[in-house]
């Protein structure tokens, strides 16, 4: 119960931020892209590269859990395209009516892996290792809400192993805060994708590449309620042009 509260109260004070920076930071000129946590490093450059071809123009980046992005967008929070880590989410954006759904284009993949600490002496070698006491808080995503969580519980119910991982669970609002978990040290291991892990090689280590057969592919469409259809349109196009997919192999994405 407390935590439901706490999520509630975490979700609406977002929500509360961002119709605020709605009434305040949002120009003729503005663009604002709401993207999945794990897209942060990627689309801060694919943003700084669009304005230098757009003169003018501001991309305002929006980064959370895919979840709570889309549903601040059908709440109102200003938003002109919306980036998902995985298709559930941009599903329930397309079911609410929030994204023009043919705009809808797949524009990257990633991976789900097993990390920990950069110094940790621990070493799983299989997923069934982390049934081992050694491994008491391991950093996973909630399935209900974001979708690395969705992803790593899949994977973990194919091996057998969701219910005795989940017991031992720390959960992580989103991608980043997994990672964030491990190069702290706060658990001994943690899920996130690939992408992620690539950001801290001096904090984190992969341990395990989680095989998948249904590849971590991320969607992008513009908003319903845009105000700037033609330059998220624009925008759109850039993430798929061959300059936007440079951009993303760069920070370790794939292709759709």
């Amino acid at each position: 119960m407390l935590k439901h509260t706490r999520l509630k109260a975490a979700f609406g004070a977002a929500f509360a931020a961002t119709l605020m920076f709605s009434a305040s930071a949002v120009h003729a000129t503005d663009l604002v892209v709401s993207a999945a946590a794990s897209l942060t490093n990627a689309f801060k450059e694919l943003a700084q590269s669009f304005e230098q071809q757009n003169p003018g123009v501001k991309v305002i980046t929006n980064f959370g859990a895919s979840d709570i992005l889309m549903q601040q967008i059908v709440r109102g929070a200003p938003a002109d395209v919306f980036a998902s880590a995985d298709q559930t989410a941009m599903d329930k954006a397309v079911a609410e009516k929030a994204v023009n759904p043919a705009t809808r284009k797949n524009f990257a993949a990633n991976q789900i892996v097993l990390i920990v600490p950069y110094d940790s002496k621990l070493q799983p070698a299989a997923l069934a290792d982390l049934n081992k006491p050694d491994y008491k808080r391991i950093a996973l995503g909630n399935p209900a809400s974001v979708p690395f969580g969705r992803y790593t519980k899949t994977a973990l119910e194919s091996a057998g192993l969701w219910q005795q991982v989940q017991a031992k669970a720390v959960m992580a609002e989103n991608v980043r805060t997994s990672l964030d978990y491990v190069a702290r040290g706060e658990v001994d291991a943690g899920f996130v994708f690939a992408t992620d892990a690539a950001v801290m090689p001096d904090k984190v280590k992969v341990a395990i590449r989680i095989p998948s057969d249904s590849p971590a592919t991320y969607p992008i469409a513009a908003t319903a309620g845009s105000q700037q259809k033609e330059l998220a349109d624009k925008f759109i196009g850039y993430v798929l042009s061959p300059t936007g997919q440079t951009v993303l192999a760069r920070y370790g994405f794939l292709k759709p």
